[in-house]
């Protein structure tokens, strides 16, 4: 594993997330947030636990930049990497759609979510693969066969 790309993934990943969640959530769904404002906490609330929010965004954003560097990387091919963030995408947004069962969450919402968050996951998967270079092979010419090396 490549440990200085993957911290450096992490911190791009990081960045990126919290600028696309602010795209999502705070200019196209404000006018939704606002329309369904008894289901939120107030502003000041909510900037009183901002800190909670870096968190789990930096959570987000390392499991992310983890899981593909320990199990995508290798193959270095951009539809892989949308594939991945697809699939990490599905994954988050599943509660998504629990949420919608559990709250009074207009159905309208809950899609844009989970669209966004499809589209979100694929820029990730792209960014990741982007700047996640894994370490290069050792090069088959400097190896011995192991028939070789035993005579």
């Amino acid at each position: 594993m490549n440990t200085k790309r993957l911290l450096l993934s992490i911190l791009v990943l990081f960045v990126a997330n919290f600028f696309m969640n602010f795209l999502i959530h705070g200019l196209w769904l404000q006018s939704t947030y606002k329309e369904t404002m008894s289901l939120w906490r107030s502003e000041p609330e909510m900037q009183a636990r901002f800190v909670w929010m870096l968190l789990g965004q930096f959570i987000f954003s390392s499991t992310f930049a983890c899981i593909w560097a320990a199990g995508f990387a290798e193959k270095r091919c951009a539809g892989c990497a949308c594939a991945f963030g697809v699939l990490m995408a599905l994954f988050s947004q599943s509660i998504s759609i629990i949420n919608y069962v559990v709250m009074p969450l207009p159905p309208s919402l809950v899609a844009k979510w989970v669209v966004a968050g499809l589209v979100h996951g694929v820029l990730l998967g792209l960014l990741a693969f982007s700047v996640y270079k894994p370490k290069p092979a050792e090069s088959k010419s400097t190896q011995q066969p192991a028939a070789a090396a035993a005579v």
